[in-house]
């Protein structure tokens, strides 16, 4: 369970939604992600992997890309990570090395989730930086996106 979310969490979650809606609307697995900077919504970005053939398109990835490309700085450590599925081994290196400060993700990925579903990455000591880590953040709703288009897939 998270914190007691607030009003600016629920609403930087629901712009990571707007952005998986977009992945989804691509025929791309519908996750969603924004970056958050003195409380303004810096970048977004959403899966992009098929479109541009880049192994490296997940959402976490494309949105610190971008905030990195607009701050003109790679470290962003005063920002807070939105993203509607629990970030994966890859992204949590890409959150490392960008030294964000706060991950708040939707729903856990017991498949390949890296903050403490499939592997839990919080504690490695391979990683030289630490973050604080909320999840479950209109988890139902981020839930649901991912159920629905996988559903129709089948």
């Amino acid at each position: 369970m998270g914190p007691d979310w607030s009003d600016q969490d629920i609403e930087a979650m629901r712009a990571a939604l707007a952005e998986a809606a977009l992945a989804a609307g691509s025929d791309e697995v519908p996750v969603g992600a924004v970056v958050l900077v003195d409380n303004e919504i810096i970048a977004q970005g959403h899966n992009s992997s098929i479109a541009n053939s880049d192994p490296s398109g997940h959402a976490e990835i494309v949105a610190l890309r971008r905030a990195a490309e607009r701050l003109g700085n790679y470290r962003l450590p005063s920002a807070t990570l939105y993203v509607t599925l629990e970030p994966c081994v890859m992204c949590v290196g890409a959150i490392v090395q960008a030294r964000v400060g706060r991950v708040v993700f939707g729903a856990y990925d017991e498949k390949a989730g890296a903050l403490g579903s499939a592997a839990d990455l919080t504690d490695s000591k391979a990683l030289n930086h630490r973050f604080e880590i909320n999840g479950g953040l209109l988890a139902d709703e981020c839930s649901a996106l991912l159920q629905q288009f996988f559903k129709s897939r089948r």
